[in-house]
């Protein structure tokens, strides 16, 4: 989904590649005629261009991972060339999402929370984007709510993951990073999908091989960008209470 069609060696940006020639993926409702609505929508930023930004220095002080600029002091992907450009998120630069991790139960009968994206159709994490003057831990719970119908705002969640997310957007200027924060309930609660949802359920998570293969008996993919938290998750419950 994400796949990069230059080699390894060539994406550092420490590494000269005269032929480079990335895809403009900007969407028509990003591009400079179209951008007023998407703004007016309030998941879009006014700005055409990076150049138009002037608070890059408190962006990169707020940045999960931390990235720098080409010479036209456009901001560079911190993992290096995408193969594309322009930007099929709602900023320039970091997109900062919160991605929580609601598991219930424990040993054999742990279960997790997923949602269907409307967008791409797979199975991922009840996440989103961070909205302006919001913090992640408040992201976490407003998501988690807008998706699923689970209000877990009177609960403190552990923050056990944050950094860069290999996401289907990412482009050279504009990607995903997130942080990811784990809800442990005693047992399931009734989810019911909503917003950027079509379906939310409960899966097996006592290994990252049982998620998987419930999800397929669900007739399924599970979200690539996701298996890496994930698999955190399960780490983390793993060394902390043995469950």
């Amino acid at each position: 989904m994400t796949t990069i069609g230059i080699p390894g060696f060539m994406r550092p940006w420490t590494v000269r590649h005269e032929g480079y020639a990335p895809v403009d993926v900007t969407p028509v409702e990003l591009r400079p005629e179209n951008l007023a609505a998407a703004v007016a929508e309030g998941w879009a930023e006014p700005f055409a261009t990076p150049g138009e930004i002037r608070n890059w220095y408190s962006r990169v002080a707020a940045a999960v991972v931390p990235f720098t600029f080409d010479a036209f002091g456009w901001p560079l992907n911190p993992t290096g060339r995408t193969d594309r450009c322009g930007r099929n998120l709602g900023k320039w630069g970091e997109n900062a999402a919160a991605d929580p991790i609601v598991v219930a139960g424990a040993s054999a009968e742990r279960r997790v929370l997923l949602i269907r994206r409307s967008d791409i159709g797979v199975w991922a994490l009840p996440g989103g984007m961070v909205d302006p003057g919001e913090s992640a831990p408040q992201a976490l719970t407003r998501e988690l709510r807008e998706e699923t119908g689970v209000d877990l705002a009177e609960l403190t969640a552990e923050v056990i993951w944050s950094g860069y997310v290999e996401d289907w957007r990412n482009t050279d200027y504009a990607w995903v990073c997130s942080t990811a924060a784990l809800f442990q309930l005693p047992a399931a609660v009734t989810a019911i999908a909503s917003d950027d949802a079509t379906a939310a359920a409960w899966f097996s998570f006592t290994s990252m091989a049982s998620l998987a293969a419930d999800v397929a008996r669900a007739g399924g993919q599970l979200y690539e960008a996701h298996r890496p938290i994930l698999a955190t998750a399960l780490q983390t419950l793993s060394e902390g209470t043995g469950q």
